[in-house]
């Protein structure tokens, strides 16, 4: 695929969703990163449901290091694998608190060093509190760029390199996003909508 097609792509998809974003509520740089652990395998929504109840209890790593699991287990009940989810949270808090003065690293090494972040999950924190270009490749965007015609790969490293070439570094971060909420209101797995898709005519449809 030609940049020139990317672009009228990103061009398509930046005039139908408008500024580029993620879903997760947060007010802090530690909000965003226990909100993206939280997110494996399971919605924004029902991660927004229950950070509430979880930041006005443990407002900051340092109080989160401290907490029981059965505590934090309780509060986020209604989220998938929330036992292993309870254990990454303090873990990751205890590390902060520890190694970081309380403070949220800001690198792509220490970030994955933290239980329950991996590349997907320091690249959204790159992206969305540092402001580095870095491509997300969740099941949405796996998803629509083999439909689309980015890439053909299966795995998410190989498809984020396939993505790293075909795509200007500029939009990695911005295009991230606008696939995530393509492939989560119209381009869904089953059935996506592609009589109301503003790329259809740009699509390969492979399905």
């Amino acid at each position: 695929m030609d940049r020139r097609r990317v672009l009228n792509i990103y061009k398509a998809l930046e005039r139908h969703y408008g500024e580029p974003r993620i879903e997760l509520v947060y007010r802090s740089d530690f909000e965003l990163l226990i909100s993206v652990i939280l997110s494996a395998q399971t919605t924004d929504k029902k991660v927004n449901m229950v950070t509430p109840i979880l930041f006005s209890r443990f407002p900051d790593a340092c109080s989160l290091a401290e907490a029981s699991p059965a505590e934090v287990e309780e509060i986020i009940r209604e989220i998938g694998l929330f036992r292993a989810k309870a254990r990454n949270i303090i873990s990751s808090a205890k590390i902060i608190c520890r190694d970081f003065g309380g403070r949220l690293p800001s690198d792509y090494k220490s970030l994955i060093s933290l239980p329950g972040v991996g590349r997907k999950s320091a690249n959204v924190i790159l992206s969305a509190l540092f402001g580095e270009q870095a491509i997300t490749v969740d099941t949405h965007v796996k998803r629509l760029s083999y439909r689309i015609g980015f890439s053909n790969k299966k795995s998410p490293l190989t498809i984020e390199k396939d993505l790293m070439k075909i795509w200007p570094r500029r939009i990695w971060s911005s295009m991230s996003n606008y696939l995530i909420l393509h492939g989560r209101y119209l381009c869904k797995a089953r059935r996506p909508d592609c009589g109301a898709c503003p790329i259809a005519r740009l699509c390969e449809k492979r399905i």
